[in-house]
């Protein structure tokens, strides 16, 4: 038996979900599906997710079924492993290669596993066949998430307006990204270490410091986990008083979220910037919003700051770069 089959066995068999978990990150794309899914549908039983059991069933009643692989495929992105989604959707659409269902499963997992430029490439495979919507926008966002944005302005200039008026919003979204990584590339490389750029670009938001550490391990000005300190939020405080007056901006007030963290930060942005200090009122458009950490936020603050009025600056020190939040900050760190 293969050491990477007899391991993720030996796991399984234990209850260690983390382990076979983990263990399948790196050796699923190497075992066949038919070995891997009994062992996912028992982890699966232990967590509970019945949908998941019932669709590592179905393979193992139909090993090499499209639609079995499909559901498979679906119910592994839906309970967040993707990376074993994508052998089976791999599978199900050679089996049907015309499926537009399986082929957008499959750039869904693709996306959640960050793998943008595999998502370009098979959906350039059947690019005689994609639709506008949502396929050749999918097409033009992933080309953009994975650095081409020669391809993502051509795919994104040429989409129609949508006949369904839901994708409005990621028409809008894609078209400012990519006028964003413009202006961006016009001042700087916009290469794989162009973490500010690349910022910009996606989010719209400014990163206003960069991390020294492991810079060309590949980190590229991200911070690790690292303890804090009050010098490192009066720099952050400092830069952001310098981008607001780059930006000609003249917020009245800073505006004070009630978490413990965001409350002390933005008394103390009030005192950097000679501001009052406020209480958060959603409809104000004169204030700057400070954050510590909008991880710590309670939904009806994130909800409140999903779409910003003008004028609303967003501030965050301490943005994590591996769970963006959905509003984008003008970011210390």
């Amino acid at each position: 038996m293969d050491d990477d089959l007899r391991k993720a066995r030996e796991l399984a068999e234990a209850g260690d979900v983390g382990g076979l978990m983990r263990h399948l990150r790196f050796t699923a794309v190497r075992l066949a599906i038919g070995d891997t899914a009994p062992l996912v549908g028992r982890a699966a039983e232990l967590m509970g997710f019945t949908d998941l059991v019932e669709a590592a069933a179905g393979v193992a009643e139909r090993p090499g079924h499209p639609q079995a692989l499909y559901a498979y495929g679906y119910a592994c992105i839906e309970r967040g492993v993707a990376f074993l989604a994508i052998p089976a959707l791999r599978a199900a659409l050679a089996g049907e290669p015309g499926s537009l269902g399986i082929l957008r499963e499959l750039v869904a997992g693709l996306e959640d596993e960050h793998r943008h430029g595999e998502a370009v490439a098979v959906l350039a495979e059947h690019e005689a066949d994609l639709p506008p919507w949502p396929d050749r926008y999918l097409l033009a966002y992933n080309a953009l998430m994975a650095g081409d944005l020669d391809r993502a302005a051509a795919e994104s200039a040429g989409l129609p307006v949508p006949d369904d008026e839901r994708w409005l919003p990621a028409r809008d979204r894609l078209a400012r990204m990519v006028e964003r990584a413009r202006a961006a590339q016009a001042v700087g490389p916009l290469d794989d270490r162009d973490l500010r750029g690349w910022h910009f670009a996606l989010s719209g938001g400014v990163l206003a410091t960069l991390s020294p550490y492991g810079f060309d391990q590949g980190m590229t000005g991200r911070y690790a986990y690292l303890s804090d300190d009050f010098g490192a939020c009066l720099r952050g405080l400092l830069r952001l008083r310098t981008i607001l007056e780059a930006a000609g901006r003249s917020p009245r007030a800073v505006a004070l979220l009630p978490g413990r963290g965001d409350h002390a930060l933005g008394l103390a942005a009030a005192q950097v910037l000679g501001l009052p200090g406020e209480p958060f009122a959603p409809g104000r458009t004169d204030t700057v919003v400070v954050a510590y950490d909008l991880n710590e936020a309670d939904g009806d603050v994130l909800e409140a700051l999903f779409e910003r009025l003008p004028g609303q600056v967003l501030y965050e020190h301490a943005t994590c770069w591996t769970d963006p939040r959905p509003s984008a900050p003008t970011s210390a760190r």
